[in-house]
């Protein structure tokens, strides 16, 4: 028969793990409202930024900057962006998983990763991948000036030719119960072909100073834009799938609760059975 002490404070723990969960939900839910704020005020730049990139640079040479360059070697370089801290769902598995796959199936490449995230880089820091630099803590304090810094050091790493190929893998934010894992081409920048299917390629442009001084200015906040964005994507889903999980974690709690609650009740029932059985058959034995 089981305890009633042991089921009891079986119930008390759940109970205080449920509300830590709650507790935790609630957090998300404050986060999340202002990454998503930040995410949805940033993506019509970003999105803005890359179509003038491309009217641009389709008519400029390729020669012009060394971001443009595309080259045949297999060096490269990836931008993992998870999480420091866990509790939320399947966000870091989904991103380590797709990068493990990736890293498998492009093996004959010299691959490396700057990883963000205590999460993704106590995974790949015991693989067989060379990690050129670790951003831990960046969930905290994360700016614009961060992200310009990352994409300054992307830019330096590209244009010296120590890397052939960057790329960016992060969850983008759908909505609070879908994430969508992505591995985006950083640089060389591709433009897309926009000759064959928007009017206003056809319209002359005057640039000042020049062309070249205009698509470096406009590269080097490419870079900045897509590594803010990229992160704020990841921010924004990390606290939409921690909501998610916290929310699913209470519920199930409730569930536990509900059927130890039911499982003591009847240990209780059991037990005053018992003892009432005791007292008639004692009763009785007295009286015979």
């Amino acid at each position: 028969m089981p305890n009633l002490k042991e089921i009891k404070r079986r119930i008390q723990s759940v109970k205080n793990t449920q509300q830590i969960t709650k507790a935790m939900k609630l957090v998300a839910a404050s986060k999340l409202r202002k990454a998503q704020l930040a995410i949805l005020e940033a993506r019509p730049y970003a999105i803005k930024m890359m179509d003038v990139l491309n009217h641009l640079a389709a008519r400029c040479n390729s020669d012009l900057h060394p971001l443009l360059d595309e080259r045949e070697g297999n060096r490269h370089l990836f931008l993992l962006i998870t999480s420091d801290k866990g509790l939320c769902g399947g966000f870091n598995g989904s991103l380590i998983r797709k990068m493990a796959k990736h890293l498998k199936d492009n093996a004959q490449n010299e691959n490396s990763l700057i990883v963000a995230g205590k999460k993704g880089n106590d995974i790949f820091r015991n693989r067989p991948v060379t990690i050129t630099e670790e951003i831990i803590g960046w969930t905290k304090d994360f700016d614009y000036l961060k992200a310009q810094s990352i994409g300054e050091n992307l830019t330096t790493l590209f244009s010296e030719k120590k890397v052939d190929k960057v790329f960016m893998v992060y969850n983008e934010f759908k909505s609070v119960m879908q994430q969508e894992v992505v591995v985006e081409q950083l640089l060389p920048v591709v433009p897309e072909n926009l000759a064959h299917k928007d009017d206003t390629f056809a319209v002359d442009y005057i640039y000042e100073p020049d062309e070249e001084s205009i698509l470096d200015e406009l590269l080097k906040r490419y870079m900045t834009v897509e590594v803010y964005r990229a992160f704020l994507e990841s921010s924004a889903s990390e606290h939409g799938a921690r909501m998610t999980a916290m929310d699913s974690a209470s519920r199930n709690a409730g569930e536990m609760i509900e059927g130890l609650t039911l499982t003591y009740n009847k240990a209780r029932q059991a037990y005053i059975t018992k003892e009432l059985i005791e007292i008639v058959n004692g009763a009785e034995a007295l009286k015979g």
